[in-house]
């Protein structure tokens, strides 16, 4: 049986597994699923269409699946916040439900969510993602596998954030930010994250290769977003990872709105050459 609180409430219609563990003063709101290994800490809130899988840790004062901050949200709508499994969230994150019937604000597994920390509806969250305190996702916006916000970082909604990104404290991305690349003040595109590229295990020196060069293709060489594609297009023995960087490109040139945002332009900055590994 899972342990409870005697002060906690947990409505009769959620799904809790036998070895959950759920502190004083919380709320597991109908319609809920807590899976195998999860810990809910005192006073956190787990609102109405929220699912979440094993070995979850959501400390005090987080509200997961609440109604999402959209004027024109009727509340009756059912949708749905679904998260993996193995995450942490620190005191007052909060993650808002999606606006669209039966749509769904996706978490991965493997995520660390710091304190005060924020999903918008509708937003995708990939595996091993960080958000740093104060992070927060704008609504309908996709944050990449293993991205790093840094704190206070915001994605406006509807952008995305390519893999391993990462972003310099109070950074924000108005526009689309490709993989393996550091963002710093606003739409700062400053280089490769050639640090992460290194020390990431499958990441192979044949990739790191060929997504400098995709780079530098992109950014270095004065040509259009559209020619360096074309350029990239050429390459017949691509790997995966300039696989995925080129991809990206191409999802951004062919995106309609309100997805249509552009790539983030690149900021150099003094003593550091973009595309340097």
């Amino acid at each position: 049986m899972p342990s409870i609180h005697p002060t906690a409430i947990v409505d009769s219609g959620a799904k809790i597994a036998d070895d959950v563990k759920i502190g004083a003063f919380c709320v597991v709101e109908a319609d809920t699923e807590i899976g195998p290994g999860c810990e809910i800490m005192s006073h956190a809130v787990i609102r109405r269409y929220t699912t979440m899988g094993e070995g979850n840790v959501v400390d005090s004062f987080c509200v997961l699946g609440g109604l999402p901050q959209d004027l024109k949200f009727d509340p009756a709508t059912p949708t749905y916040v679904r998260i993996g499994k193995c995450n942490r969230f620190r005191e007052g994150v909060t993650i808002s439900r999606a606006t669209k019937p039966l749509g769904a604000t996706v978490v991965g597994d493997l995520g660390y969510w710091m304190a005060a920390s924020h999903a918008g509806h509708d937003s995708t969250v990939g595996d091993n993602v960080i958000l740093a305190n104060g992070a927060a996702v704008g609504g309908h916006a996709t944050i990449g596998e293993s991205v790093i916000l840094s704190g206070g970082a915001m994605v406006h909604q509807f952008c995305w954030v390519g893999e391993m990104v990462m972003t310099q404290g109070q950074a924000g991305a108005s526009c689309h930010v490709p993989p393996f690349t550091l963002l710093a003040n606003i739409n700062g595109m400053i280089g490769l994250n050639s640090v992460g590229l290194r020390r990431n295990g499958r990441i192979s020196d044949e990739d790191r290769r060929q997504v400098k060069l995709a780079f530098h293709l992109t950014y270095d060489t004065g040509q259009t977003a559209a020619k360096a594609l074309a350029e990239m297009d050429t390459w017949a023995d691509i790997s995966p990872a300039a696989l995925r960087y080129r991809e990206f490109i191409r999802k951004v040139l062919t995106a309609r709105p309100p997805f249509k945002r552009g790539l983030c332009p690149l900021r150099r900055v003094r003593g550091r050459a973009g595309g340097v590994m």
